[in-house]
């Protein structure tokens, strides 16, 4: 027997990116910021800039690292899906970046570019793809509850 779909209710699921990603991009901007760092401390020395020019420099640089902090640190959501529609923000795979739910067409699993992805298929030939392993949870959940959604939003009730 085929497990049920996750129960749709009317709160909003929201998805963030997936931390394995989030941690890679902290990494690579954190050692992008000390190599420019270093680089300008070493010009300063090299062409002896005063003291106070070099703690400016290494300031800017601590103000990089809270800065990728602030953006990379918290959850911030990448899909935002309610009863109406569904909306994508920080993603380049998106054609669409948000639309109503009786706006699409169909749902399809797909392999883009080597990446497991979900592609939505809006009436008007345009369509949001969604890289299901840079979001977080488990994309068959995410899945299940697309379909949920989108079934309800067409007025399609399951057959138990």
């Amino acid at each position: 027997m085929a497990p049920s779909p996750a129960p749709l209710t009317d709160d909003v699921v929201r998805r963030a990116l997936a931390p394995a990603l989030r941690a890679r991009l902290l990494g690579a901007g954190l050692v992008v910021v000390g190599v420019v760092v270093l680089v300008a401390v070493l010009l300063g020395w090299l062409v002896s800039l005063p003291g106070a020019a070099v703690t400016v420099l290494v300031a800017l640089g601590v103000l990089g690292v809270v800065a990728l902090l602030a953006l990379l640190g918290p959850r911030h959501w990448v899909l935002r899906m309610d009863a109406d529609g569904y909306r994508v923000r920080g993603l380049r795979s998106a054609q669409a970046r948000s639309s109503r739910w009786t706006d699409v067409l169909d749902l399809q699993a797909a392999t883009v570019q080597g990446a497991r992805c979900l592609v939505l298929r809006l009436r008007d030939g345009r369509t949001t793809t969604l890289p299901v392993d840079a979001l977080e949870g488990d994309r068959e959940e995410l899945t299940e509850l697309m379909t949920a959604h989108l079934d309800r939003g067409h007025g399609y009730r399951r057959l138990r």
